[in-house]
């Protein structure tokens, strides 16, 4: 057995739960996958726990899982949280530099992110995380670490994203509940992001698009900072939804006949029928440009409210970078020349990377994500915190924990 630090995480999915642990190599050579373990899902509606009890359960049974892989122990873990509760705003703050020789202090910076955070929220809504964008020194915009620079006047802009109290304290419940402790609550589209994009995309501008089951996660990064967040209640699932009700047939067949004939849903127009013999004995048939007819709008639709957040703040085609396509529903055959029309700009696959023996997988890029957000977090607390760092500090003091 390692005696090598390692790292849990649990992807808590509408679909899927999965568990990782993880074991960083020596000289930044990548991540070792000890011990990995996957559940179906149960009690997880549209990203959000909605029995923590049920959920407790499969936490447990898929961490006993990847524990007995590893051959070691992990008592605690890194989570996300995900749902269309996840709401982002900006807000500012203004002080005046409190040194008589105008340098300013770490104390200053302080004060200029509590007067940005003083706006009323809505009853049971909560602040999980702040991004501060950028300083502005006397009028000077663009700054991003403004120690040690002069001035009299300190403003920021931060970007705030929170949620329902409700829904975060749930998942730690769940958690909690399975003898494991929340070592913190990651935001699903931030974790996402972690693992798929480069310092480049961030910088340019970028959209990352996580395809789940239940959601559809987005996250938009423009020069190195996170300028928007939003999770959509749709997903493959509706999809699934839809084959089930189109074709008149069981939610699992439809799940079958997505993934078998996924090919036919964004490809080539295809008038050719297909048979399928039911576990009931039964014989269907449909034409497989039958079956586009019913799921291409769908996976239009989603698109679309991408692009309506997007629009939201300004950026849609407007991104350099493109966009990121990841999570399980990214697999479906054609979705990148599909998003890269709908929405007019590149596109290309997001994969986690080094993470050995670990395949290139979208299913995995929150996951994996968690892992890194997680040793992040952990070297700055280990005495190597940096500027960068500090702010991670910051947004931690604003999760709510079940005691």
């Amino acid at each position: 057995m390692s005696k090598t630090p390692t790292i849990a995480a649990i992807d808590i999915g509408t679909g899927v739960v999965k568990a990782i642990i993880v074991q960083k190599q020596p000289e930044e050579t990548g991540f070792k996958v000890l011990g990995r373990a996957e559940s179906i899902s149960a009690g997880v509606r549209k990203g959000v726990v909605a029995d923590p009890e049920r959920v407790s359960k499969i936490i447990q049974s898929t961490l006993e899982e990847a524990k007995k892989e590893a051959g070691q122990e992990a008592d605690e873990v890194y989570a996300n949280i995900n749902g269309m509760h996840i709401f982002c705003l900006s807000s500012k703050g203004l002080i005046s530099v409190s040194r008589a020789d105008q340098e300013i202090a770490q104390e200053d910076v302080d004060r200029v992110i509590e007067a940005a955070k003083t706006f009323s929220l809505p009853p049971n809504k909560e602040i999980l995380e702040i991004f501060p964008r950028e300083f502005i020194i006397d009028r000077e915009k663009g700054i991003k670490n403004p120690i040690g620079l002069h001035g009299v006047r300190l403003e920021t802009e931060i970007v705030v994203v929170g949620g329902f109290v409700s829904y975060s304290r749930n998942i730690s419940q769940a958690i909690l509940n399975s003898n494991l402790q929340v070592n913190d609550l990651i935001l699903g589209p931030i974790a996402t992001a972690r693992a798929v994009l480069t310092n480049q995309e961030k910088e340019l501008g970028v959209v990352v698009i996580d395809f789940g089951a239940g959601t559809t996660a987005i996250s938009v990064y423009e020069e190195g900072d996170l300028l928007h967040a939003s999770v959509l209640p749709v997903g493959a699932n509706n999809i699934r939804n839809d084959i089930a009700i189109g074709l008149k047939v069981d939610i699992e067949t439809a799940e079958f006949i997505k993934n078998k004939f996924g090919e036919s849903i964004l490809g080539e127009k295809s008038t050719k029928k297909e048979k399928l013999k039911l576990s009931t004995g039964e014989e269907i048939s449909f034409q497989k440009s039958e079956l586009r007819k019913i799921a291409e709008p769908r996976i239009g639709e989603i698109f679309e409210e991408v692009e309506k957040e997007l629009k939201k703040i300004s950026r849609n085609r407007l991104l350099p970078a493109g966009i990121v396509l990841t999570g399980g529903g990214a697999k479906t055959p054609h979705l990148v020349d599909f998003a890269r029309k709908k929405l007019g700009l590149p596109c290309r696959l997001g994969v986690p990377r080094r993470f050995f023996p670990l395949e290139e997988d979208t299913s995995y890029s929150t996951l994996c994500g968690l892992v890194l957000s997680g040793m992040d977090l952990e070297e700055e607390e280990g005495g190597k915190l940096n500027f960068k760092g500090f702010f991670s500090g910051i947004k931690k003091l604003f999760r709510v924990f079940v005691p």
